[in-house]
């Protein structure tokens, strides 16, 4: 496996090794120990799987707050999407700043979002099925997000336009964030 940094501290591109012959591939696209020794130390409990049917549908930019935060592992099994991630923790020397990764299944790089992020996919093709583990069970009461285009942010998304769900649409810009819906 081969790690990558992005330029938010603990957030990380993650590489496995693949082998392939004329059956196909193989690859361990988890394995605990390895994950380890790239500074991934979240023990996954659940998977969810997303499936957008249209190229620029985006999901997020989600969190759970408070002790209900939860870490993921991010990775796409069709298509493409720009996985996008916000520092929401206070005092972070890059609160508020975002990166962005193109995942897919041609590249097959996965990201590794830790506590602390708001999290987001736009979807670049049609059909675009993602799966991330996670590390907390999702709680209602402390499902959060933030507008996806909000301009403070100023996220550079590879759409004109968005396909979005009626929660999403509504969502609060940064700024407007109550401490106790904070991480």
């Amino acid at each position: 496996m081969n790690r990558y940094t992005t330029r938010l501290d603990g957030v990380i591109i993650i590489e496995t090794d693949w082998k392939e012959d004329s059956r196909g591939y193989f690859t361990e696209s988890y394995n605990c120990r390895q994950m380890e020794q790239l500074g991934v130390n979240a023990q996954f409990i659940q998977d969810n799987e997303s499936l957008s049917l249209r190229a620029g549908t985006i999901r997020g930019l989600h969190y759970q707050c408070g002790r209900y935060a939860q870490a993921k592992l991010v990775r796409v099994l069709s298509g493409v999407i720009f996985d996008v991630v916000v520092d929401l923790r206070k005092g972070s020397r890059t609160y508020g700043q975002w990166t962005g990764v193109v995942l897919s299944e041609a590249n097959r790089r996965q990201l590794f979002v830790p506590r602390g992020f708001a999290h987001g996919i736009c979807t670049l093709t049609d059909h675009a099925r993602v799966l991330y583990k996670v590390d907390q069970h999702y709680r209602p009461e402390a499902d959060r997000g933030i507008i996806w285009n909000d301009p403070d942010l100023g996220i550079e998304w590879p759409i004109s336009s968005a396909i979005l769900s009626d929660k999403d649409r509504w969502l609060p810009r940064l700024a407007e964030i109550k401490p106790d819906e904070e991480l």
